[in-house]
């Protein structure tokens, strides 16, 4: 039986959209493409008045090291990108805090990981 990759993706994505809402969030956008190799899975206001932007990382398992295991340097830089392109389309104020987190699903329990890792260009 082949898994749903996609299927599962969205699922989980949705599951931590509700998580972050349920955490004192409102999603602003899910799933933001800015070319070909950028994207933001959500992006977010928090409670704090921070403009999130939360990769979303499922494991069935913890074996490859949780989170920090689960995001590598080029994901990040494609983050980033997608971040970039976000703020200038959108002409967010350059005095807008803003953060990169991580809601890590490992098999049934969500985790928040706030300002999970920094900006890179």
């Amino acid at each position: 039986m082949r898994v749903n990759t996609r299927k599962i993706g969205t699922e989980k994505e949705s599951l931590a959209c509700d998580y972050l809402v349920n955490n004192g969030y409102k999603v602003v956008e899910r799933n933001f493409h800015a070319g070909r190799f950028a994207e933001v899975d959500i992006i977010a206001e928090s409670g704090d008045g921070y403009l999130c932007f939360v990769e979303v990382k499922f494991r069935t398992d913890d074996e490859h090291g949780g989170y920090t295991g689960a995001v590598d340097d080029k994901k990040i830089k494609n983050i980033c990108r997608g971040a970039d392109y976000y703020i200038r389309r959108n002409r967010i104020p350059d005095d807008t805090p803003m953060r990169f987190d991580i809601v890590y699903i490992l098999g049934d329990e969500v985790s928040l990981v706030q300002d999970a890792f920094e900006y890179v260009r």
